[in-house]
């Protein structure tokens, strides 16, 4: 889930970079550059609130002061992406490189075949494949072994508990179903919900949140012959606890991305399953989304305090643990400039900290440091100061083992579809609400666990058929 207050929804700004000297090679792309002219290249950013492109038009800045490589900066709303990318690549007029593209874009991308894997292959090896995280790699892999594009960051679904509640009642951390279940039971009264789950059938929240649950438990959109698995026991069991946990121990009513952060901002539920970017506005960073609980009136950190992270969880159909998580890349396009190599090397080398530290919250690090230095960014991330109104480090807000799980979540991340190659098949069912539907009805209706199976499959089967996978 994206954070989406401040953002700018349909943002276009493009701002030249005045620069001295010039640059070798034959630019391709939107750029040019070769025949001896100047190189200059065009990047598209998905990173569209104003001062988040303040700053990335600083750090272009300073690559082109060092370089003398023109820049252009773009910024485009991430929902628009496709429709501006499929008008661009029509004309002839591909960016360089775009920032912060998300696993289904890469993948859309590849499927029409507008990426350079071969120059997006030579950073990942200039900077070296045993920095980054292994699991980012892979998921920006294709099935062929192509490099897609090069992971920059990611931010993690986590469900955060109140630590001091778990500790009163002598409660393990909820890493498990059963210890979801567990504490849900016992702290659930008529004044706390046990968690605050988001359930609204119009809601893509929802389906982050069940998506979840469901890698958790080993259920996937399809099997590794691309046939759609969900009605395989892991997707029943991941729906039948989803709906139970949500209809005996959540709040009643549909509950959204903006309903269950204000319960548990609150203080009216024990957990809440939410992403990685709740952490500043869980310590009262933001001035617009402020905890309202009655002891943070009195400390506003109190939350961020007494609040325990966890990311993967486990189901009982799982082997091991798994988590949902967003992976956000450089893609590299095809016909780039070559000196797109070098700015996205230095992007994620020179201005990496620069780069984590636009939203450190939700900017956890693929690149975990440099072969000298193995752990140099992640250990520096935990120092980056977060908040829009007011500003701290992480660090100083939440305990090492907490920010040590943020950041490690990215090793267990995935999602449905794409390491199966079937990206684009997810992007439809998120976008057609497949999954949120159904578990509104399940908790509403009292459809069972086996038939909204069912019913997704023959809906996501006849969704592959129309796309022609």
């Amino acid at each position: 889930m994206r954070k989406q207050i401040l953002a700018i929804p349909a943002l276009a700004v493009t701002t030249a970079l005045a620069l001295t000297g010039c640059g070798g090679g034959d630019g391709g792309g939107a750029g040019g550059g070769g025949n001896g002219e100047d190189v200059s290249l065009l990047i598209w950013t998905t990173e569209d609130v104003a001062d988040r492109i303040e700053t990335q038009e600083e750090m272009l800045t300073r690559f082109s002061d060092e370089t003398g490589i023109e820049t252009e900066l773009v910024a485009v709303a991430a929902d628009q992406l496709p429709t501006v990318l499929s008008s661009a690549a029509a004309s002839g007029e591909l960016p360089d490189a775009i920032a912060a593209a998300s696993l289904s874009s890469i993948y859309q991308f590849a499927i029409d075949d507008l990426l350079d894997t071969d120059a997006a292959a030579a950073v990942v090896d200039a900077l070296g494949s045993d920095t980054f995280s292994a699991r980012a790699l892979e998921l920006t892999t294709s099935d062929e072994g192509a490099q897609l594009a090069v992971p920059s960051d990611g931010w993690a679904q986590l469900l955060y508990y109140r630590s001091d509640l778990f500790e009163e009642a002598g409660l393990d951390a909820p890493e498990t179903f059963d210890d979801i279940m567990e504490a849900a039971s016992t702290l659930d009264s008529p004044d706390l919900a046990g968690i605050t789950l988001a359930t609204a059938p119009g809601d893509g929240f929802t389906q982050e949140t069940f998506e979840h649950i469901a890698l958790a438990n080993g259920c996937e959109l399809v099997d590794d012959a691309g046939e759609v698995a969900l009605e395989s026991p892991e997707c029943v069991g991941a729906l039948e606890f989803f709906a139970e946990i949500a209809s005996e121990y959540s709040v009643e009513g549909n509950q959204d991305v903006d309903t269950t952060r204000a319960t548990y901002f609150a203080g009216d539920a024990a957990m809440i399953i939410w992403s990685s970017f709740l952490l500043d506005e869980l310590a009262g960073l933001r001035n617009d989304a402020l905890p309202t609980c009655a002891e943070c009136e009195g400390d506003p950190t109190f939350l961020s305090q007494n609040t325990g992270i966890v990311g993967p969880l486990q189901g009982p159909d799982a082997s091991e643990p798994a988590a949902f998580g967003e992976i956000v890349s450089w893609a590299i396009m095809a016909d780039a400039a070559p000196e797109t190599q070098d700015l996205v090397e230095w992007m994620m080398s020179d201005a990496y900290l620069d780069w984590l530290a636009i939203a450190p919250e939700g900017k956890v690090p693929t690149r975990m440091g440099t072969t000298d230095s193995p752990t140099e960014f992640a250990d520096a991330w935990a120092g980056l100061e977060a908040g829009v109104d007011t500003v701290q480090p992480l660090s100083e807000l939440y305990p090492e083992e907490v920010l040590a799980s943020v950041a490690s979540a990215p090793e267990s991340f995935d999602r449905w579809g794409i390491p199966q190659g079937y990206g684009e098949l997810a992007g439809a069912v998120a976008g057609q609400l497949v999954m949120p539907k159904l578990i509104s009805e399940m908790i509403n209706s009292g459809l069972g666990a086996e038939e909204a199976a069912q019913q997704a499959a023959e809906q996501v089967t006849q969704i592959k058929e129309d796309l022609g996978l």
